[in-house]
C-alpha cells in the first residue's frame, strides 16, 4: 500500500509521543504524554523507565488504533533522549533501578577522579567526547556502585544495560532485541568514533561489562520487529536514531558544512563533516551523525544543557510565567532586558565551556526590574549561548554560512529573530519545526526501501521554511555579547 504511513515514536525528556508521517512528510496524527521528571537532590535528574515505556506504548496504540489498525503502519522510526541510561533484568524485563537522565550531574567526582588520572585525552582522541558526566558511561559504573540489584543482575549474568531506544526496543519486540543504532551508541563514551564494536579499554576504565550493552546497528534498515501483541501484527523498525542526530536529518544537514541548532529542553548544534572525523580543539564534540549500510557520517556537536527548561523553571519554579508561550509577549512588551543578564546554568554550562558545577546567576537587577525583563533576559540568553558555540565551532574550521532551527522553543518569533541579529546570520526555521520525529520518519522511510538515499527521503518529505535576517547594528551586537561574557566569567 503505497499510502501506507510511518509511525514514529518520538521520546523526549519531559515527554513522549507518537507521530504519524504520510509518505510527501505531512503529519497525520499526533498522541502526546508528559514524562515526569524526579529531582531526588541537587544535580540528580531520574526517570521512571517503566513510565517512559508505559506512555509510549499508549501514544502508539492510540494512533495505530486511530487509522485502522497496524496494517496501516509500513513501518517505524525511533528518536530518543541522548546519554540517558536504564538498567533492567533480561528475565523479567523490568528495570532494577530508576533512569539516570542526562542532565544528572552525579558522576561528576568520578569524571574527576578519571580526569586526575590522566585518562581525558585518550578518551577525548577515542570517542571525540569530553569527560563530563553528561555521557552514559560514567552512569553505568554509578548505577552499578550503587544500586545493589545493578551489581547483583550484572554477577548473574542478567543486566542489560542501554539508552531509551535500547529500551524502547527490547519491549517493542518483547525482549528479543537488545540493539543501539550507531548514533546513541557514539554517545555512550563507550565506543571509539571509527570502531564498529565497544571499545575494550573503555569498558575497562568504566568497568562495564561487555555482556550487558546491545548489539550495535546501523540508523536505518531491517532492524528488528515489533512483538506480535504490541500492535496485533509485526511492524518493522527501520530508522533509529538520537535526538539530536534525527533533527539534523530532518533539516537536511546531510553535506559537509550544513549546520543546524535544535532548541528544545537544551540547545543543540550540529555541523554535519561528512566522513571525515571530527576533531576538536575547542571543546566540541565529536559524534556519529548516521550510519547506512556500516558507513558512516559524522557531525562535530555543541551541547547546551538549558534551553527550554529554564522556560519552563520561570514558569513552574518561579511561577513568572503562566505560560511558556508569554515569554514572547513580555519579551516584546520592552525595548530591552533593562540590562538584566540570565546566565541558565542550573544543570551546569556544556560546550565550549564543560563546568559541571557551574549554577546559574541573575545579575544586573535594580529596582525598576520586572519579570518582563526577566523573560526577555531568559530568550537572550539563548542567543548568547549559541554565539558561544558560533565561535568554537568557527575556530575548528567549521564555520557557520547560516543556521537552520527547530525544536519547540523556535515557534517563538521574537527567539528566532533574536538569534539572526545576535549571531549576524540567517536564520532558517521550517514551518513544521519538530524535525526530530521528521527525522525519524526519513530514517525509517529509507530503511523501509521506500527511498535509496536519506536525501531523496529528504526531498520528499520536507516543506517550506521561513528565513530570518538580522536587523541588530554592530554596536548594539558588540555590547550585548560583552554584557554577557562578563557574567558568565562569574559563574
Amino acid at each position: 500500500m503505497t499510502d501506507r504511513l510511518i509511525l514514529v515514536l518520538d521520546e523526549g525528556t519531559t515527554s513522549t509521543r507518537a507521530m504519524l508521517f504520510a509518505p510527501n512528510g505531512d503529519v497525520e496524527g499526533v498522541s502526546q504524554h508528559a514524562l515526569t521528571q524526579h529531582y531526588p537532590a541537587d544535580g540528580l535528574v531520574e526517570h521512571d523507565a517503566g513510565e517512559i515505556w508505559d506512555k509510549t506504548l499508549s501514544a502508539a496504540q492510540e494512533l495505530v488504533e486511530r487509522v485502522g489498525g497496524p496494517h496501516r503502519i509500513a513501518a517505524i522510526g525511533i528518536t530518543n533522549q541522548r546519554e540517558t541510561v536504564v538498567a533492567w533484568d533480561r528475565h523479567t524485563g523490568q528495570p532494577l533501578a530508576p533512569a539516570i537522565v542526562w542532565q544528572d550531574r552525579r558522576t561528576a567526582p568520578l569524571c574527576d577522579a578519571l580526569r586526575a588520572a590522566g585518562h581525558e585525552d585518550m578518551i577525548r582522541q577515542k570517542t571525540g567526547l569530553l569527560l563530563d558526566p553528561y555521557f552514559s558511561a560514567s552512569k553505568m559504573r554509578w548505577l552499578l556502585d550503587n544500586q545493589p540489584a545493578v551489581r547483583l543482575a550484572a554477577g548473574e549474568g542478567r543486566l542489560a544495560f542501554g539508552t531509551i531506544e535500547s529500551w524502547l526496543v527490547w519491549n517493542l519486540t518483547g525482549g528479543t532485541h537488545h540493539i543501539t543504532d550507531a548514533s546513541n551508541a557514539s554517545r555512550t563514551m563507550l565506543l571509539a568514533l571509527d570502531g564498529t564494536d565497544w571499545d575494550p579499554e573503555l569498558l575497562a576504565l568504566f568497568g562495564v561489562p561487555r555482556a550487558a550493552l546491545p548489539r550495535i546497528v546501523d540508523c536505518c534498515g531491517p532492524l528488528a520487529e515489533t512483538d506480535f501483541e504490541v500492535f496485533g501484527a509485526s511492524i518493522p523498525i527501520t530508522g533509529m536514531a538520537g535526538d539530536q542526530q534525527a533533527a539534523t536529518i530532518g533539516q537536511g544537514c546531510l553535506l559537509p558544512g550544513q549546520t543546524k541548532a535544535t532548541y528544545g529542553t537544551g540547545a543543540f548544534v550540529l555541523t554535519c563533516m561528512g566522513e571525515t572525523l571530527p576533531r576538536s580543539t575547542n571543546r566540541l564534540l565529536g559524534t556519529v551523525l548516521c550510519q547506512h549500510h556500516g558507513k558512516r557520517t559524522y557531525a562535530l556537536e555543541g551541547s547546551v544543557f538549558v534551553a527550554g527548561s529554564l522556560i519552563k523553571w520561570l514558569r513552574d519554579g518561579l511561577g513568572l510565567l503562566v505560560t511558556a508561550e508569554e515569554s514572547e509577549d513580555l519579551a516584546r512588551s520592552v525595548p530591552d532586558s533593562g540590562g538584566v543578564v540570565l546566565v541558565p546554568a542550573l544543570t551546569g554550562l556544556g560546550a565550549p565551556h564543560w563546568r559541571p558545577q557551574a549554577r546559574a546567576a541573575l545579575m544586573g537587577m535594580s529596582l525598576a526590574t520586572t519579570r518582563a525583563h526577566v523573560a526577555r533576559a531568559a530568550l537572550e540568553a539563548m542567543a548568547c549561548q549559541t554565539a558561544d558555540l558560533a565561535t568554537a565551532f568557527s575556530a575548528d574550521g567549521a564555520a557557520w554560512t547560516g543556521l537552520r532551527v527547530d525544536g519547540g522553543m523556535v515557534a517563538n518569533g521574537w527567539m528566532a529573530q533574536d538569534l539572526a541579529d545576535v549571531l549576524a546570520l540567517e536564520v532558517i526555521r521550517p514551518e513544521m519545526i519538530e524535525t526530530t520525529a521528521l527525522g525519524a520518519a526519513i530514517l525509517a522511510a529509507t530503511g523501509a526501501g521506500r527511498c535509496t538515499t536519506l536525501e531523496e527521503a529528504y526531498a520528499a518529505m520536507s516543506g517550506p521554511a521561513r528565513g530570518f535576517l538580522p536587523t541588530m547594528d554592530a554596536s548594539t551586537r558588540t555590547l550585548r555579547l560583552a554584557r554577557w561574557a562578563e557574567a558568565l566569567a562569574k559563574v
